[in-house]
């Protein structure tokens, strides 16, 4: 009988050891180590950096050109459209005191035909200038009539900003970089260091001191009904434009009523074109972020909100000429500073029916092509103001470019049916020093006649320095 028996299988190595490392590859890896291989370099990291370098500095360098450039005016007029360029060459600028305590700026005026006639003074909206009104004003001249386009500050060829000189207002990075080079250059680099061993301290209070000082940073003009009663007051006596046929657009309303209500004695008769207490253009869109930028810094956005809610009747260039005037020299800034200060409270029936206003001549022009909300806004101006002349216009609300031959026989036909208007004449009174100068010439000729002396003093110029001859 055979047995059977079962031989143990013998277990599987899993891992089997390597092979022993010989003396010859210790060797080998030394060797490697002590003298490894050169390994190529990437050079796409090196230019990618240095190329973000060159284009982040090239961007912040044109920045900052086009920033200086549109707050300069030669540049800022030099970049614009030769119709506008036109325009400001046809008008003149007139010097006006807005707050005391601040320096004088300069108003633009646009005007056409004999200032010996009738005085029409057209006063624009916010967000609108003399030159959406030019061929108004020209057709007004052709008519007999002298019109007289204003540019509000803030708006048009007016100034928008003002200087001002120290405080300690905040300031950007790149005015506080260039305040520390003034210093530098004026106090030299170890100006500071000298002060700091002398003393045993930073002078930082006498640093912050100069740059107060010295600082100098542009604010943007904010304008009320109390600063536009100073302006349009300054305007027609410097023009000697009293009495005047008042037109009024948009919300220029709102900021002329106080002047209006003081001086009535000056202001022949008024003319309401789509007025309201509120803009036409949505101008609270100009403080939004991103939104401003689109608006102002692209043709085709500004011209898709004009043309939506207003006229479709402009081009696309007299659209673009008041974006560019609503943009440059911080045209927004102004224009949304003067938005805050308007007095949307503002009641135009007790306004029209105040002892001031009611025994004025009015006459209210409203567009007849608006929507049905805006037609009866129209109905209610008219109820407000019972004794006004209301008429209607085919034009669009904002603005009234395509429609100024109309709107301009509106107003000449207004301004003719009422008697002429008598100008005052107001002496103007003789300056200090040239009284004086008269009073010694006076003094010195009664001493020469009472000695009898029938010559006289030579060596008095023209009183008020215009004439160069000599008196005798």
């Amino acid at each position: 009988m055979a047995i059977i028996t079962e031989e143990e299988e013998e277990p599987k190595i899993l891992n089997p050891p390597k092979n022993k490392p010989k003396d010859s590859d210790f060797t080998k890896s030394e060797s490697t180590m002590k003298n490894p291989k050169p390994q190529s370099q990437n050079p796409f990291p090196f230019w990618f950096y240095s190329t973000l370098i060159v284009s982040l500095a090239t961007i912040i360098f044109i920045s900052l050109s086009v920033f200086s450039s549109q707050n300069d005016p030669r540049s800022w007029f030099l970049s614009l459209p030769p119709a506008l360029r036109q325009h400001y060459s046809d008008g003149r600028t007139i010097k006006v005191q807005v707050n005391p305590n601040e320096s004088p700026i300069e108003v633009f005026v646009a005007e056409s035909g004999s200032i010996h006639s009738e005085n029409v003074v057209i006063v624009p909206g916010l967000g609108l200038s003399s030159f959406a009104f030019k061929e108004m004003v020209q057709s007004l001249g052709s008519k007999g009539i002298h019109g007289v386009a204003i540019d509000l500050p803030g708006n048009g060829f007016s100034d928008k900003s003002m200087v001002v000189v120290g405080g300690d207002r905040e300031i950007g990075f790149v005015a506080r970089v260039k305040e520390v080079y003034g210093l530098i250059q004026e106090k030299g680099v170890f100006w500071a260091f000298d002060q700091m061993i002398e003393t045993g301290d930073l002078p930082y209070e006498e640093i912050i001191k100069l740059q107060n000082s010295k600082r100098r940073s542009f604010k943007a003009i904010e304008l009320g009904s109390e600063e536009t009663a100073r302006v349009l007051g300054q305007v027609i006596d410097t023009l000697g434009l009293a009495p005047v046929h008042l037109v009024l657009h948009d919300s220029a309303l709102g900021l002329a009523s106080n002047w209006v209500s003081e001086n009535s004695q000056s202001v022949r008769s008024v003319t309401l074109i789509d007025s309201s207490i509120s803009p036409a253009l949505p101008l609270w869109v100009l403080n939004v972020p991103g939104i401003r930028e689109v608006l102002l810094g692209f043709s085709f956005a500004f011209e898709k909100l004009v043309s939506f809610r207003f006229s479709k009747e402009m081009t696309l260039s007299q659209i673009d000429a008041h974006r560019i005037l609503l943009k440059g020299r911080n045209g927004r800034e102004a224009v949304v500073a003067s938005l805050k200060k308007l007095n949307h409270s503002f009641d135009i029936a007790q306004w029209g029916n105040s002892d001031g206003i009611s025994g004025i001549p009015m006459q209210v022009i409203w567009s007849r092509e608006g929507s049905k909300e805006w037609s009866d806004e129209g109905q209610r101006v008219a109820k407000a103001l019972p004794k006004a002349k209301f008429v209607t216009h085919s034009g669009s609300r904002w603005p009234q470019e395509s429609k100024s031959g109309e709107i301009a026989d509106y107003i000449s036909e207004f301004v003719s049916l009422l008697p002429r208007s008598t100008r005052r004449v107001t002496e103007e009174p003789i300056p200090e020093k040239v009284q004086k100068v008269l009073e010694e010439a006076k003094a010195g000729d009664d001493h020469d006649h009472h000695h009898g002396h029938g010559h006289a003093h030579a060596g008095y110029t023209d009183a008020y320095g215009l004439g160069e001859e000599w008196t005798t």
